[in-house]
């Protein structure tokens, strides 16, 4: 083998480095363990070990692998590390980034069907796959129709449904964007209101919740009648089905039926719990989705499928495309003249988009629906011995339901030493958890969900938690 050079096109030389590269990744994987979950650095530090200007020169690739030890690693929280639990995680694993590489490699903008036929049909064939895999309507497939698509995330999912709702409803009614009237959980992501003010909507209603944080349907009701009586349109309703704060579940076809009802265009966002559904009982969790209009949920948060990577499935594809569609002449060709293939640029709103599909092609032949459902199954048994944990300790509770692989707690000493906490836990290292809030009440926020946490790593959370919450 001839040595590298430093001829940034040299094929022989990206060869060797890819080899350097994977090999310095699994070193990186198989340490995490062994380092802290958050690296410790202030602001600037990073930027302190950087040089002044851009090199003139080219630099060995020997180099630049030395500065991930020397820059990159010191200044990371590692999102991969067994003992990431704050936030729903950023799921990845070796056949994801392999999937990546290769769509690196291929470099393709599947924009078209024509600019890159099989970008386009895998990305369709697999989305129908999950829909088989996870149990929602047939009428979702890319072969019924509705379809899907992936998107960078859900909150680009949510915007473009926004949009859409919005030309559905001024084409129907010929009401003015000032007059429509989005609806959500108070409870709901941020996206959906920082969504709603982008696409225009000026009000924007943010629901009650019942006890378990879960939508009140009369409080939806009840909202309509008041913008109704108004003189406002009621326009789009979201519904989540494992919110951010506690993953709570909306009753979805309650609001469905009611959505139905009044005319208004439904979306859900499963972003992070609608990869359980890959497991059949937790199917009851989705019930009603026959009569939403659209969907999302995110591989790349509990699917072992790194970023970007978040499914948006709809009911009927038509609204969307004709919401979308605008046709220069450097884009019009053959096929799609022939209305014979899917153009994904009439489905978001970014014309140019990667192949997202093949990362998630690669993993679910690498692990398997069984893989995958047994890697779920595990984060959620997992999480039923963290909420027994908490259930035993004198000084702990939770404040809500824990239907998938998320647990919401208190300290009852208060919030003050519920944030000591979560602080003593963090002062550890080994772990990472967060806290949020609550109609004016902190609580901690423990996710499992991790492509390499293990039962070791719960059982030594537990410990922790418990012995932190006796101080």
């Amino acid at each position: 083998m001839r040595p590298a050079t430093s001829d940034p096109l040299d094929l022989e030389a990206f060869r060797q480095h890819g080899h350097s590269l994977v090999d310095w990744l699994a070193d990186y994987l198989g340490s995490l363990d062994s380092r802290p979950v958050c690296e410790t650095v202030q602001p600037g530090d990073v930027r302190a070990k950087l040089p002044s200007r851009a090199p003139e020169q080219p630099e060995p690739f020997e180099a630049v692998l030395a500065d991930l030890d020397r820059v990159v690693v010191p200044g990371l929280a590692h999102w991969q590390h067994p003992g990431w639990l704050g936030y729903f995680p950023a799921a990845s694993s070796p056949a994801s980034v392999l999937g990546e590489l290769a769509t690196a490699g291929f470099g393709v903008v599947g924009m078209l069907w024509s600019s890159s036929p099989a970008a386009t049909e895998i990305e369709s064939h697999v989305l129908d796959w999950l829909v088989d895999l996870l149990g929602v309507p047939q009428q979702w497939k890319t072969t019924d129709v509705g379809g899907g698509v992936l998107q960078s995330g859900a909150s680009a999912s949510t915007h473009t449904m926004l949009v859409v709702a919005r030309e559905v409803c001024r084409e129907r009614t010929g009401t003015v964007t000032d007059d429509m009237v989005v609806y959500t959980s108070s409870e709901a992501h941020s996206s959906v209101e920082k969504g709603a003010r982008m696409a225009g909507y000026r009000h924007i209603r943010l629901l009650q919740t019942d006890a378990e944080l879960a939508v009140r349907p009369d409080s939806f009701v009840a909202a309509i009648e008041t913008d109704r009586s108004a003189g406002l349109v009621p326009t789009f309703v979201c519904s989540t089905v494992g919110t951010t704060g506690t993953t709570a579940v909306d009753p979805v076809r309650h609001i469905a039926e009611i959505a139905r009802s009044e005319q208004i265009w439904h979306h859900v966002d499963a972003a992070y719990a609608g990869a359980a559904m890959i497991c059949e009982e937790f199917r009851p969790h989705q019930d009603g989705l026959e009569l939403v209009d659209s969907y999302t949920f995110n591989p790349h948060k509990w699917l072992a499928t790194n970023l970007n990577c978040s499914v948006m499935w709809v009911a009927d594809r038509r609204p969307l495309i004709e919401t979308l569609s605008v046709l220069p002449p450097y884009l019009r060709n053959e096929a799609s003249a022939s209305g014979q293939v899917i153009d994904y640029r009439d489905w978001h709103l970014p014309l140019d988009r990667p192949f997202r599909a093949l990362k998630l092609w690669f993993v679910l032949r690498s692990f398997g629906a069984e893989g995958l459902r047994r890697m779920i199954r595990n984060h959620v048994s997992w999480t039923r011995r963290i909420v027994e944990c908490i259930d035993r300790h004198p000084n702990l509770e939770c404040i809500a339901p824990s239907p998938f692989a998320l647990v919401a707690f208190v300290h009852r000493g208060g919030n003050e030493a519920t944030d000591d906490l979560v602080a003593r836990v963090n002062r550890d290292g080994r772990f990472y958890i967060t806290a949020s809030e609550a109609d004016g009440r902190r609580y901690a926020r423990i996710v499992v969900g991790s492509t390499w946490t293990t039962e070791a790593h719960i059982d030594s959370v537990c410990d922790l938690i418990d012995k932190s919450a006796r101080r």
